[in-house]
Protein backbone atom coordinates (compact mmCIF):
# COMPACT_ATOMS: atom_id res chain seq x y z
CA UNK A 1 0.00 0.00 0.00
CA UNK A 2 1.39 3.76 -0.84
CA UNK A 3 2.31 5.66 2.39
CA UNK A 4 1.02 8.68 0.14
CA UNK A 5 -2.35 10.15 0.33
CA UNK A 6 -2.82 10.17 -3.31
CA UNK A 7 -0.74 8.93 -6.08
CA UNK A 8 -1.13 12.36 -8.18
CA UNK A 9 -1.83 15.47 -7.05
CA UNK A 10 -2.72 18.34 -9.74
CA UNK A 11 -2.38 22.27 -8.90
CA UNK A 12 -4.54 23.94 -11.32
CA UNK A 13 -8.66 22.96 -12.89
CA UNK A 14 -7.59 24.07 -16.35
CA UNK A 15 -7.59 22.17 -19.63
CA UNK A 16 -4.40 20.52 -19.32
CA UNK A 17 -4.71 19.79 -15.07
CA UNK A 18 -8.21 18.78 -15.71
CA UNK A 19 -7.43 16.10 -18.58
CA UNK A 20 -4.55 14.78 -16.93
CA UNK A 21 -6.47 13.72 -13.66
CA UNK A 22 -9.27 12.91 -15.02
CA UNK A 23 -7.34 10.25 -17.73
CA UNK A 24 -4.91 9.19 -14.53
CA UNK A 25 -7.85 8.32 -12.46
CA UNK A 26 -9.49 6.70 -15.00
CA UNK A 27 -6.89 4.29 -15.12
CA UNK A 28 -7.30 3.74 -11.34
CA UNK A 29 -4.95 6.44 -9.60
CA UNK A 30 -5.66 7.81 -6.56
CA UNK A 31 -6.28 11.20 -7.95
CA UNK A 32 -7.23 14.52 -6.26
CA UNK A 33 -7.34 17.98 -7.86
CA UNK A 34 -7.03 21.37 -6.52
CA UNK A 35 -8.75 24.73 -8.09
CA UNK A 36 -8.55 28.34 -6.28
CA UNK A 37 -11.20 29.63 -8.66
CA UNK A 38 -13.26 28.16 -11.44
CA UNK A 39 -13.00 24.86 -12.72
CA UNK A 40 -11.72 25.11 -16.82
CA UNK A 41 -9.42 27.81 -16.33
CA UNK A 42 -8.58 30.55 -18.78
CA UNK A 43 -9.77 28.84 -21.84
CA UNK A 44 -12.89 27.81 -20.37
CA UNK A 45 -13.97 30.79 -17.86
CA UNK A 46 -11.90 33.58 -18.87
CA UNK A 47 -10.40 33.11 -22.38
CA UNK A 48 -10.80 31.20 -26.00
CA UNK A 49 -14.62 30.54 -25.23
CA UNK A 50 -16.23 33.69 -24.42
CA UNK A 51 -13.94 35.64 -26.16
CA UNK A 52 -15.23 33.29 -29.01
CA UNK A 53 -19.05 33.63 -28.50
CA UNK A 54 -18.25 37.64 -27.95
CA UNK A 55 -16.92 37.71 -31.44
CA UNK A 56 -19.80 36.35 -32.81
CA UNK A 57 -22.05 38.78 -31.11
CA UNK A 58 -19.88 41.31 -32.83
CA UNK A 59 -20.49 40.14 -36.24
CA UNK A 60 -23.87 40.55 -36.02
CA UNK A 61 -24.43 44.39 -37.36
CA UNK A 62 -22.02 43.23 -40.41
CA UNK A 63 -24.37 40.27 -41.52
CA UNK A 64 -27.18 42.23 -41.11
CA UNK A 65 -25.95 45.42 -43.45
CA UNK A 66 -24.90 42.34 -45.48
CA UNK A 67 -28.76 41.04 -46.07
CA UNK A 68 -29.53 43.93 -47.92
CA UNK A 69 -27.22 42.69 -50.73
CA UNK A 70 -29.22 39.59 -51.03
CA UNK A 71 -33.06 41.19 -51.13
CA UNK A 72 -33.18 40.99 -47.18
CA UNK A 73 -35.08 44.17 -45.60
CA UNK A 74 -33.75 44.05 -41.69
CA UNK A 75 -35.48 45.96 -39.39
CA UNK A 76 -33.92 48.45 -36.76
CA UNK A 77 -31.50 46.56 -34.71
CA UNK A 78 -30.21 46.81 -31.16
CA UNK A 79 -27.66 45.38 -29.02
CA UNK A 80 -28.03 44.41 -25.02
CA UNK A 81 -24.52 43.81 -23.67
CA UNK A 82 -25.55 42.38 -20.12
CA UNK A 83 -28.46 39.96 -22.39
CA UNK A 84 -24.74 38.83 -23.78
CA UNK A 85 -23.11 38.82 -20.65
CA UNK A 86 -25.53 36.78 -18.92
CA UNK A 87 -25.98 34.39 -21.87
CA UNK A 88 -22.38 34.24 -21.91
CA UNK A 89 -22.57 33.48 -18.32
CA UNK A 90 -24.37 30.51 -18.34
CA UNK A 91 -22.78 28.77 -21.03
CA UNK A 92 -19.41 28.95 -18.96
CA UNK A 93 -21.30 27.57 -15.96
CA UNK A 94 -22.97 24.72 -18.24
CA UNK A 95 -18.83 23.84 -19.30
CA UNK A 96 -17.74 24.04 -16.07
CA UNK A 97 -19.90 21.40 -14.87
CA UNK A 98 -18.99 19.19 -17.83
CA UNK A 99 -15.20 19.48 -16.60
CA UNK A 100 -16.34 18.85 -13.17
CA UNK A 101 -18.78 15.71 -14.02
CA UNK A 102 -15.79 14.17 -16.34
CA UNK A 103 -13.14 14.20 -12.88
CA UNK A 104 -16.46 13.17 -10.75
CA UNK A 105 -17.05 10.33 -13.25
CA UNK A 106 -13.74 9.36 -13.34
CA UNK A 107 -13.33 8.96 -9.58
CA UNK A 108 -10.79 11.71 -9.15
CA UNK A 109 -11.45 14.11 -6.11
CA UNK A 110 -12.16 17.72 -6.47
CA UNK A 111 -10.82 20.31 -4.51
CA UNK A 112 -12.20 23.78 -4.16
CA UNK A 113 -9.33 25.47 -2.94
CA UNK A 114 -5.82 27.14 -3.54
CA UNK A 115 -3.00 24.58 -2.54
CA UNK A 116 0.57 25.30 -1.88
CA UNK A 117 3.68 22.77 -2.12
CA UNK A 118 5.21 22.66 1.22
CA UNK A 119 7.90 20.23 0.23
CA UNK A 120 8.45 17.93 -2.63
CA UNK A 121 5.55 15.81 -1.73
CA UNK A 122 3.56 17.33 0.55
CA UNK A 123 0.48 20.25 -0.64
CA UNK A 124 -1.25 22.45 1.82
CA UNK A 125 -4.65 23.15 1.34
CA UNK A 126 -5.52 26.74 2.19
CA UNK A 127 -9.05 26.88 2.48
CA UNK A 128 -8.43 24.22 5.43
CA UNK A 129 -5.01 24.37 6.21
CA UNK A 130 -4.80 20.50 6.20
CA UNK A 131 -1.67 19.06 4.25
CA UNK A 132 -1.78 15.83 1.95
CA UNK A 133 0.74 13.88 0.62
CA UNK A 134 1.20 12.71 -3.41
CA UNK A 135 3.93 10.41 -5.05
CA UNK A 136 3.62 12.22 -8.04
CA UNK A 137 2.89 15.94 -8.21
CA UNK A 138 1.90 18.21 -11.31
CA UNK A 139 1.34 21.98 -11.22
CA UNK A 140 -1.12 23.65 -14.01
CA UNK A 141 -1.72 27.04 -12.43
CA UNK A 142 -1.64 28.67 -16.64
CA UNK A 143 -1.01 31.99 -16.72
CA UNK A 144 -2.48 35.72 -15.90
CA UNK A 145 -2.45 38.80 -17.80
CA UNK A 146 0.87 41.17 -16.94
CA UNK A 147 -0.50 44.01 -15.29
CA UNK A 148 2.58 46.63 -16.68
CA UNK A 149 3.06 47.77 -12.89
CA UNK A 150 5.37 49.95 -13.95
CA UNK A 151 2.77 52.48 -15.76
CA UNK A 152 1.23 55.13 -13.64
CA UNK A 153 -2.28 54.32 -13.46
CA UNK A 154 -2.28 51.11 -14.02
CA UNK A 155 -4.30 50.32 -11.55
CA UNK A 156 -7.15 51.96 -13.67
CA UNK A 157 -7.27 49.77 -16.59
CA UNK A 158 -8.60 46.21 -16.92
CA UNK A 159 -7.32 43.11 -18.86
CA UNK A 160 -9.03 40.61 -20.75
CA UNK A 161 -9.95 38.99 -17.46
CA UNK A 162 -12.40 42.60 -16.77
CA UNK A 163 -13.45 42.53 -20.29
CA UNK A 164 -15.78 39.76 -19.70
CA UNK A 165 -17.56 41.63 -17.14
CA UNK A 166 -17.97 44.91 -17.77
CA UNK A 167 -20.84 46.66 -16.28
CA UNK A 168 -21.58 48.80 -19.25
CA UNK A 169 -20.61 48.72 -22.74
CA UNK A 170 -18.12 51.98 -22.62
CA UNK A 171 -18.66 54.69 -25.60
CA UNK A 172 -14.82 54.19 -26.24
CA UNK A 173 -11.99 51.69 -25.68
CA UNK A 174 -7.94 52.04 -25.61
CA UNK A 175 -6.31 48.80 -26.07
CA UNK A 176 -2.94 48.30 -25.54
CA UNK A 177 -0.84 45.59 -27.02
CA UNK A 178 -0.69 44.32 -30.79
CA UNK A 179 -1.00 40.67 -29.75
CA UNK A 180 -3.52 38.64 -30.50
CA UNK A 181 -5.95 39.13 -27.55
CA UNK A 182 -5.21 42.75 -28.24
CA UNK A 183 -6.50 42.50 -31.91
CA UNK A 184 -9.27 40.02 -30.68
CA UNK A 185 -10.85 42.70 -28.99
CA UNK A 186 -10.29 45.35 -30.17
CA UNK A 187 -12.52 43.93 -33.63
CA UNK A 188 -14.60 42.67 -30.54
CA UNK A 189 -15.52 46.11 -28.89
CA UNK A 190 -15.38 47.96 -32.01
CA UNK A 191 -17.74 45.51 -33.76
CA UNK A 192 -19.90 46.15 -30.81
CA UNK A 193 -20.06 49.51 -31.86
CA UNK A 194 -17.74 50.98 -29.17
CA UNK A 195 -14.98 54.00 -30.18
CA UNK A 196 -11.71 51.44 -30.81
CA UNK A 197 -7.98 52.85 -30.70
CA UNK A 198 -5.56 49.99 -30.63
CA UNK A 199 -2.21 51.40 -29.43
CA UNK A 200 0.73 49.24 -29.85
CA UNK A 201 4.93 49.99 -29.60
CA UNK A 202 6.04 47.51 -32.51
CA UNK A 203 5.96 48.40 -36.26
CA UNK A 204 2.98 46.44 -37.00
CA UNK A 205 0.82 44.57 -34.93
CA UNK A 206 0.78 40.57 -34.68
CA UNK A 207 4.63 40.47 -34.37
CA UNK A 208 5.46 36.53 -35.06
CA UNK A 209 2.67 35.93 -37.88
CA UNK A 210 3.45 36.07 -41.73
CA UNK A 211 3.63 39.70 -43.01
CA UNK A 212 1.26 39.84 -45.84
CA UNK A 213 -1.43 38.73 -43.31
CA UNK A 214 -0.07 40.89 -40.80
CA UNK A 215 -0.19 44.25 -43.42
CA UNK A 216 -3.68 42.90 -44.71
CA UNK A 217 -5.65 42.62 -40.98
CA UNK A 218 -4.54 46.17 -40.44
CA UNK A 219 -5.50 47.74 -43.41
CA UNK A 220 -9.10 45.58 -42.85
CA UNK A 221 -9.14 47.07 -39.55
CA UNK A 222 -8.71 50.79 -40.51
CA UNK A 223 -10.97 50.28 -43.43
CA UNK A 224 -13.74 49.30 -40.65
CA UNK A 225 -13.07 52.50 -38.35
CA UNK A 226 -10.83 51.17 -36.00
CA UNK A 227 -7.48 53.68 -34.93
CA UNK A 228 -4.37 51.90 -34.89
CA UNK A 229 -1.43 53.38 -33.55
CA UNK A 230 1.75 51.82 -34.15
CA UNK A 231 5.85 52.54 -32.70
CA UNK A 232 3.62 54.16 -29.94
CA UNK A 233 3.00 53.50 -25.99
CA UNK A 234 1.12 54.43 -23.35
CA UNK A 235 2.73 57.05 -20.92
CA UNK A 236 0.45 57.52 -18.41
CA UNK A 237 -3.77 56.58 -17.15
CA UNK A 238 -5.54 59.51 -15.09
CA UNK A 239 -8.63 60.01 -14.07
CA UNK A 240 -10.64 62.81 -16.16
CA UNK A 241 -13.97 64.58 -15.84
CA UNK A 242 -15.67 62.15 -18.02
CA UNK A 243 -13.63 58.90 -17.66
CA UNK A 244 -9.72 58.04 -18.49
CA UNK A 245 -7.20 60.40 -19.88
CA UNK A 246 -3.92 58.63 -21.91
CA UNK A 247 -1.41 59.89 -22.31
CA UNK A 248 0.95 58.37 -25.03
CA UNK A 249 4.42 58.88 -26.25
CA UNK A 250 3.73 59.71 -29.64
CA UNK A 251 0.11 60.35 -30.72
CA UNK A 252 -0.78 62.99 -28.17
CA UNK A 253 -3.41 62.83 -25.24
CA UNK A 254 -6.43 60.15 -25.75
CA UNK A 255 -9.71 60.01 -24.02
CA UNK A 256 -11.26 56.67 -23.26
CA UNK A 257 -13.96 55.50 -21.46
CA UNK A 258 -12.17 51.88 -20.62
CA UNK A 259 -8.43 51.26 -21.45
CA UNK A 260 -7.61 47.49 -21.18
CA UNK A 261 -3.88 46.04 -20.84
CA UNK A 262 -3.08 43.37 -23.48
CA UNK A 263 0.54 43.56 -22.62
CA UNK A 264 1.44 39.65 -22.38
CA UNK A 265 0.77 37.20 -20.30
CA UNK A 266 3.22 35.72 -16.96
CA UNK A 267 3.24 32.33 -15.73
CA UNK A 268 0.99 32.08 -12.72
CA UNK A 269 3.92 31.08 -10.40
CA UNK A 270 3.57 33.44 -6.99
CA UNK A 271 3.25 32.24 -3.80
CA UNK A 272 2.62 28.31 -4.94
CA UNK A 273 5.78 27.27 -2.04
CA UNK A 274 7.95 26.53 -5.46
CA UNK A 275 11.35 27.58 -3.89
CA UNK A 276 10.18 25.42 -0.61
CA UNK A 277 10.08 22.49 -2.23
CA UNK A 278 13.20 22.98 -4.49
CA UNK A 279 11.45 23.62 -8.09
CA UNK A 280 13.52 26.09 -10.33
CA UNK A 281 11.65 28.70 -12.32
CA UNK A 282 13.26 31.20 -15.15
CA UNK A 283 13.59 34.41 -14.77
CA UNK A 284 9.84 34.99 -15.89
CA UNK A 285 8.75 32.86 -12.99
CA UNK A 286 7.57 30.10 -15.23
CA UNK A 287 8.63 26.30 -13.95
CA UNK A 288 11.66 24.87 -15.94
CA UNK A 289 10.93 21.74 -17.37
CA UNK A 290 12.29 18.87 -19.65
CA UNK A 291 11.31 17.68 -22.63
CA UNK A 292 8.93 15.22 -20.60
CA UNK A 293 7.42 18.10 -18.98
CA UNK A 294 9.50 17.14 -15.42
CA UNK A 295 10.57 20.00 -13.28
CA UNK A 296 13.99 19.63 -11.49
CA UNK A 297 12.18 17.65 -8.74
CA UNK A 298 11.68 13.78 -10.24
CA UNK A 299 8.36 13.62 -8.78
CA UNK A 300 6.74 16.95 -10.22
CA UNK A 301 5.98 18.23 -13.38
CA UNK A 302 4.57 21.26 -15.03
CA UNK A 303 2.10 21.81 -18.11
CA UNK A 304 0.67 24.40 -20.02
CA UNK A 305 1.55 27.90 -19.71
CA UNK A 306 3.02 28.20 -16.37
CA UNK A 307 5.96 26.76 -18.03
CA UNK A 308 5.89 29.41 -20.79
CA UNK A 309 6.28 27.08 -23.84
CA UNK A 310 3.76 27.16 -26.59
CA UNK A 311 0.59 29.14 -24.70
CA UNK A 312 -1.83 27.32 -26.36
CA UNK A 313 -5.30 25.59 -24.66
CA UNK A 314 -4.45 22.21 -27.11
CA UNK A 315 -0.58 22.01 -26.63
CA UNK A 316 -1.78 22.31 -22.67
CA UNK A 317 -3.84 18.93 -23.15
CA UNK A 318 -1.10 17.51 -25.44
CA UNK A 319 1.21 17.96 -23.26
CA UNK A 320 -1.01 15.94 -19.94
CA UNK A 321 -1.58 13.46 -22.50
CA UNK A 322 2.41 13.03 -22.87
CA UNK A 323 2.73 13.13 -19.12
CA UNK A 324 0.16 9.98 -18.71
CA UNK A 325 1.95 7.72 -21.17
CA UNK A 326 5.41 9.04 -19.22
CA UNK A 327 4.47 8.34 -15.95
CA UNK A 328 1.37 5.74 -16.13
CA UNK A 329 1.90 3.64 -19.53
CA UNK A 330 5.77 3.04 -19.72
CA UNK A 331 5.90 5.01 -22.77
CA UNK A 332 8.27 8.06 -22.53
CA UNK A 333 6.69 10.89 -24.61
CA UNK A 334 7.51 13.94 -25.32
CA UNK A 335 5.28 16.62 -26.35
CA UNK A 336 5.28 17.40 -30.08
CA UNK A 337 5.02 21.11 -31.00
CA UNK A 338 5.79 21.24 -34.63
CA UNK A 339 3.22 22.82 -36.87
CA UNK A 340 0.74 23.67 -34.39
CA UNK A 341 -2.51 25.18 -36.25
CA UNK A 342 -3.29 28.73 -34.70
CA UNK A 343 -6.29 30.98 -35.42
CA UNK A 344 -6.51 34.53 -34.71
CA UNK A 345 -10.67 35.30 -34.50
CA UNK A 346 -9.75 38.88 -35.46
CA UNK A 347 -12.37 40.35 -38.49
CA UNK A 348 -11.24 39.00 -40.87
CA UNK A 349 -9.91 36.17 -38.97
CA UNK A 350 -6.27 34.51 -39.42
CA UNK A 351 -5.58 31.09 -39.55
CA UNK A 352 -2.07 29.92 -40.40
CA UNK A 353 0.34 26.78 -39.83
CA UNK A 354 3.92 26.39 -40.43
CA UNK A 355 7.04 28.76 -40.98
CA UNK A 356 6.01 32.36 -42.44
CA UNK A 357 8.02 33.41 -45.34
CA UNK A 358 10.34 35.37 -43.19
CA UNK A 359 10.91 32.20 -40.97
CA UNK A 360 11.36 29.76 -43.48
CA UNK A 361 13.10 32.24 -45.76
CA UNK A 362 16.17 31.98 -42.70
CA UNK A 363 15.71 28.14 -43.16
CA UNK A 364 15.92 27.03 -46.42
CA UNK A 365 18.02 28.03 -49.70
CA UNK A 366 15.47 28.79 -51.99
CA UNK A 367 11.49 29.06 -51.56
CA UNK A 368 8.68 29.34 -53.89
CA UNK A 369 6.05 31.63 -52.64
CA UNK A 370 2.50 30.86 -54.18
CA UNK A 371 0.13 33.94 -53.25
CA UNK A 372 -3.28 34.57 -54.41
CA UNK A 373 -5.37 37.92 -53.25
CA UNK A 374 -9.33 37.84 -54.04
CA UNK A 375 -12.89 39.59 -53.36
CA UNK A 376 -15.08 36.43 -51.93
CA UNK A 377 -17.94 35.51 -53.02
CA UNK A 378 -20.04 36.78 -50.52
CA UNK A 379 -18.83 40.30 -51.03
CA UNK A 380 -20.11 40.85 -54.20
CA UNK A 381 -23.56 40.89 -53.05
CA UNK A 382 -23.27 42.54 -50.06
CA UNK A 383 -20.93 45.14 -51.52
CA UNK A 384 -17.87 44.67 -49.33
CA UNK A 385 -14.76 45.92 -50.47
CA UNK A 386 -12.71 42.68 -47.95
CA UNK A 387 -10.11 40.53 -49.76
CA UNK A 388 -9.00 37.36 -48.72
CA UNK A 389 -5.54 36.15 -48.74
CA UNK A 390 -4.50 32.43 -49.23
CA UNK A 391 -0.39 31.60 -49.08
CA UNK A 392 1.68 28.28 -49.49
CA UNK A 393 5.43 28.20 -48.69
CA UNK A 394 6.98 26.16 -49.88
CA UNK A 395 10.54 24.49 -50.10
CA UNK A 396 11.66 24.43 -53.70
CA UNK A 397 14.36 21.83 -53.23
CA UNK A 398 11.81 19.04 -51.69
CA UNK A 399 8.45 20.37 -52.83
CA UNK A 400 7.12 20.27 -49.11
CA UNK A 401 4.64 22.77 -48.29
CA UNK A 402 6.18 24.44 -44.68
CA UNK A 403 3.66 27.16 -44.12
CA UNK A 404 0.23 28.01 -45.14
CA UNK A 405 -1.52 31.39 -44.25
CA UNK A 406 -4.87 32.84 -44.58
CA UNK A 407 -6.99 35.70 -44.21
CA UNK A 408 -10.61 35.61 -44.13
CA UNK A 409 -13.79 33.90 -43.80
CA UNK A 410 -13.32 30.87 -41.73
CA UNK A 411 -9.36 31.10 -41.52
CA UNK A 412 -9.19 28.86 -38.38
CA UNK A 413 -11.42 26.10 -39.75
CA UNK A 414 -8.95 25.98 -42.71
CA UNK A 415 -6.17 26.05 -40.67
CA UNK A 416 -6.94 22.94 -38.88
CA UNK A 417 -7.09 20.69 -41.70
CA UNK A 418 -4.41 21.87 -43.46
CA UNK A 419 -2.73 21.32 -40.16
CA UNK A 420 -3.49 17.94 -40.79
CA UNK A 421 -1.93 17.90 -44.66
CA UNK A 422 1.11 19.73 -43.56
CA UNK A 423 2.33 17.04 -40.40
CA UNK A 424 1.86 14.74 -43.01
CA UNK A 425 4.79 16.19 -45.07
CA UNK A 426 2.46 16.80 -48.06
CA UNK A 427 4.20 18.48 -51.35
CA UNK A 428 3.15 21.08 -53.85
CA UNK A 429 2.18 18.36 -56.07
CA UNK A 430 -0.38 16.65 -53.46
CA UNK A 431 -1.80 20.11 -53.34
CA UNK A 432 -2.08 20.23 -57.33
CA UNK A 433 -3.51 17.15 -57.92
CA UNK A 434 -6.41 17.80 -55.42
CA UNK A 435 -9.58 18.57 -57.09
CA UNK A 436 -10.96 21.57 -56.48
CA UNK A 437 -14.08 21.96 -54.38
CA UNK A 438 -16.25 24.83 -56.31
CA UNK A 439 -17.53 27.66 -55.59
CA UNK A 440 -15.50 28.00 -52.08
CA UNK A 441 -12.74 30.07 -51.18
CA UNK A 442 -10.41 26.97 -49.92
CA UNK A 443 -10.24 26.22 -53.50
CA UNK A 444 -8.02 28.72 -54.24
CA UNK A 445 -5.31 26.23 -52.39
CA UNK A 446 -4.98 24.07 -54.67
CA UNK A 447 -5.40 25.70 -57.35
CA UNK A 448 -2.60 28.23 -57.42
CA UNK A 449 -0.17 26.41 -59.72
CA UNK A 450 2.69 28.90 -60.33
CA UNK A 451 4.31 30.14 -57.82
CA UNK A 452 3.96 33.99 -57.38
CA UNK A 453 7.56 34.49 -56.33
CA UNK A 454 10.75 32.71 -55.06
CA UNK A 455 13.02 33.61 -52.49
CA UNK A 456 16.64 32.76 -52.83
CA UNK A 457 19.21 32.70 -49.94
CA UNK A 458 16.40 35.01 -48.16
CA UNK A 459 15.82 37.28 -50.57
CA UNK A 460 12.99 38.25 -53.67
CA UNK A 461 14.23 37.25 -56.83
Amino acid sequence: MSSYDYDLFVIGGGSGGVRGARVAASLGKKVAIAEEYRYGGTCVIRGCVPKKLFVYASQFHEHFEDAAGFGWTVGESSFDWKKLVAAKDIEIARLEGLYKKGLAGANAEILETRAELVDAHTVRLVKTGQTVTAKTIVIATGGRPNPHAALPGHELCISSNEAFHLEELPKSIVIAGGGYIAVEFANIFHGLGVETTLIYRGAEILSRFDEDLRRGLHEAMVAKGIRILCHDTLQKVSKGEDGLVVETLKSGTLHAGVVMLALGRDPNTEGLGLETAGVAVDERGAIIVDDYSRTNVENIYALGDVTNRVQLTPVAIHEAMCFIETEYKNNPTRPDYELIPTAVFSQPEIGTVGLSEEEAGRRYSELEVYRAQFRPLKATLSGRSERMIMKLIVDAASRKVVGAHILGHDAGEMAQLLGITLKAGCTKDDFDRTMALHPTAAEELVTMYAPSYRIRDGKRI
